[in-house]
């Protein structure tokens, strides 16, 4: 203790500009919604909820600027949140913002969370962390990173990943109940948006992916999400921009993201890092704008590394951590005062957020080493002596041992005596709706995204122009067969690797899934239908407009029946090497590994594909036996030189003809059966189906969240009792 006072002193004559705790709250400032005498008053009980649902029907009044609530609301703490001065985003006149579900109270005893190392759980990421959050605020983890924040977000939103360990009770309107689909909304750090599609489009078609029911019914409920996030005027902007157009700005982004997750009117919303990426402005608006979403019955809990002081203002509740450990948890304005305290007042001119984070983050040991030895060549530079483990066990101990723990004690106690309304599952779209809805947002996607789809078409024509202009004028003479089983490889060899162009796109597609499937808006099994059904229509564009400007410049058998086997051959190869993509893309979740490790599978199956050495003679090991078996292209290439060959004749001399099988035994093994074309058809549509259905395993086991929230809720009681 002796240590700690030392230090405690030495900061405290560091911040000898700053006045007394009570002064040193700039009500100027700040965008506080609470008088600054109630610094000194604990938590009250005037923040209990009460448990009815209130339907809450916010106007906004004619020439006024701040939104009025008509009905009584679901908690006392709304009628001091709307007292205060800060005014609302702009809203159109007449515009109705309708709350018809309460927000929920939401509060953590105990919680502990350990995350698996290589032997054992050894490593407390959250060690006894308590708090609450209820409707009509906003409580705000906070702390430097590498803090426990995100990993106590998902904690309490029972989003842990399996390899974590929970400890102690999280209780939803006073029960140890679960938080069903439509009840909860999860905003992560980084969400993927389709940058082709404008703001209202994305919201619908997220809208029709969440809610059952009608679509007609989906629109109001669309609006209402983009009046409430402020996008009013980028509802029709494109989201990322395509071609030469500019899409949203990082903070409309951001609202975009957390609308997708409104337009199921949750009651209560988690949120990652808000401020992630975002300018001071940004900022500032985002916090403004939850706030005020805050202020119509919803219940948020966010996490956030820093903010300035004006966003500071705005926080009704905050959770102090570092390296797991809490070290406040109240009112802001009671934490600038519990800091006081504890020997580590806020000088006037610097924000709190700077000033906690300055006091508990251990990066600054670094600093302050650098200090000092900068002080000790250049005479008294720096006045900062702190050592920042000495200041986290003395706010730790501080408040412990102060009255806003014992107060938020005797609140949990308070939200936990008696259970509230259980939340309800709203129910979801069908399978079935959700595959349509799905597809058609792909198509629509496919039709605006010309670098990944309508560049990638014109390449092939230029692509297959040049291999036809190549190949052309070879005639039908048995002098042309080397040739044109020449031309036949490289058509379908070049053609699939031009495929690897796709690849990025496919990526944009698997984030999109993993961030819908995390949010239960999408699942596996409709992704890949989905993605099958709208990548269909492209290929079949690209197969056919490819294989005419071949067939015909090359000049092969001028049959219809050969060039529509030659069309749906081709067609199936692209199927294939598809579906090879999504393998890869879904192993490495890289752009460039991806594009590497395509490109080095797609060699070995050209070098074994029969064409360089005749299948047959192929060594034993590795080329022939799997490689060969494997390669999509040897299938193919057979295919179409029996489709071309098998009943054709070739004259030798004036008195002898060979088969086409014959003419072709030398240069390139194929099957004298006339329905073997058949077969290598049917061969690629099973590898399609095989690449799609591994796609599957690899999805469902090792990308989806498969642990559902009741057994985890079994399991983190069974482990407290075990424990105990």
């Amino acid at each position: 203790m002796e240590e700690i006072q030392s230090q405690s002193d030495n900061y405290r004559s560091s911040s000898s500009s700053a006045s007394s705790p009570a002064s040193r709250v700039p009500s100027s400032n700040f965008f506080y919604l609470r008088k600054p005498g109630s610094l000194r008053h604990p938590i009250s009980f005037e923040d209990s909820p009460e448990w009815e649902d209130t339907d809450i029907d916010a106007r906004v009044e004619e020439g006024g600027d701040s939104i009025n609530v008509a009905t009584t609301p679901a908690s006392p703490s709304l009628s001091k949140l709307n007292s205060g001065s800060l005014p609302s985003p702009h809203l159109p006149e007449g515009a109705v913002i309708p709350r018809k579900i309460a927000g929920a109270s939401v509060a953590w005893k105990d919680l502990t969370i350990t995350i698996k190392g290589k032997r054992k759980y050894s490593d407390k990421v959250i060690k006894s962390s308590t708090g609450y959050a209820i409707p009509g605020t906003m409580t705000v983890i906070m702390g430097p990173a590498k803090s426990g924040k995100s990993t106590l977000l998902r904690a309490i939103a029972g989003r842990l990943h399996p390899s974590a360990r929970m400890y102690g009770e999280v209780f939803v309107n006073g029960a140890k109940s679960q938080m069903p689909y439509g009840s909860y909304g999860y905003v992560e750090r980084e969400t993927t948006l389709i940058g082709s599609l404008t703001v209202r489009e994305f919201l619908y078609y997220s809208a029709l992916l969440q809610l059952p029911g009608f679509f007609c019914q989906k629109k109001s409920v669309v609006e209402d999400a983009i009046h409430a996030m402020s996008l009013g005027d980028h509802a029709n902007k494109l989201i990322g921009g395509h071609c030469y157009m500019k899409g949203l700005p990082s903070g409309e982004r951001r609202l975009v993201s957390i609308a997708r997750e409104l337009v199921m009117r949750p009651r209560i919303l988690f949120i990652d890092e808000p401020l992630y990426h975002l300018d001071s402005v940004s900022a500032l608006l985002m916090m403004v704008t939850l706030k005020r979403l805050a202020s119509t019955g919803y219940t948020l809990i966010v996490t956030i590394y820093q903010s300035s002081t004006e966003v500071f203002g705005l926080f009704d509740h905050i959770c102090l951590l570092s390296n797991g450990n809490t070290l406040f948890f109240g009112e802001t304005l009671a934490c600038l005062q519990h800091f006081s305290n504890a020997g580590f007042p806020c000088p006037i001119m610097q924000s709190p957020s700077d000033h906690f984070l300055r006091a508990i983050n251990t990066d600054f040991d670094r600093i302050i080493a650098m200090c000092k030895n900068w002080q000790d060549d250049n005479g008294d530079f720096s006045s900062v002596n702190m050592d920042t483990a000495v200041a986290i066990r003395t706010l730790e101990a501080t408040y412990k041992s102060s009255a806003d723990a014992a107060a938020v004690e005797t609140m949990i106690l308070k939200l936990t005596e008696k259970e509230g309304p259980v939340l309800k599952s709203k129910g979801k779209a069908s399978n079935a709706t959700r595959i349509a809805v799905s597809t058609w947002r792909s198509l629509l996607v496919v039709s605006r995204e010309w670098k990944y789809y309508w560049l990638h078409l014109i390449l092939y024509m230029l692509l297959t122009l040049c291999i036809g202009t190549v190949f052309s004028g070879l005639g039908h003479s048995l002098s042309s067969v080397v040739t044109r089983v020449a031309a036949i490889f490289v058509f379908v060899s070049f053609c699939s690797l031009l495929s690897i162009a796709r690849v990025p796109a496919l990526m944009k597609e698997i984030k999109i899934y993993a961030c819908e499937e995390s949010n239960q808006h999408s699942s596996t099994l409709v992704f890949l239908l989905a993605q099958l059904l709208s990548s269909i229509p492209f290929l079949f564009l690209i197969s056919i407009s490819s294989s005419l400007v071949f067939y015909f410049l090359v000049g092969l058998e001028d049959q219809f029946s050969l060039l529509m086997y030659f069309v749906l051959n081709f067609f199936m190869t692209l199927l294939v090497n598809e579906g090879l993509m999504l393998v890869v893309a879904t192993l490495w979740q890289d752009v460039f590994w991806s594009v590497l490790t395509l490109l080095c599978i797609h060699v070995a199956m050209m070098l074994s594909a029969g064409y360089f050495r005749v299948r047959n003679a192929l060594p034993g090991p590795v080329w022939m036996y799997p490689m060969s078996y494997i390669a999509f292209h040897t299938y193919s290439i057979q295919g179409l030189l029996e489709n071309e060959y098998l009943g054709t004749s070739f004259a030798v001399g004036q008195v002898r003809t060979i088969s086409g099988f014959q003419a072709l035994q030398n240069v390139y093994n194929i099957s004298p059966d006339s329905n073997s074309k058949w077969k290598n058809l049917l061969v690629l549509f099973l590898m399609a189906i095989g690449y799609r259905i591994f796609v599957f395993i690899l999805l469902f086991f090792f990308m989806g969240r498969k642990i559902s929230l009741r057994k985890c809720f079994k399991c983190n009681n069974r482990d407290t009792t075990d424990t105990s």
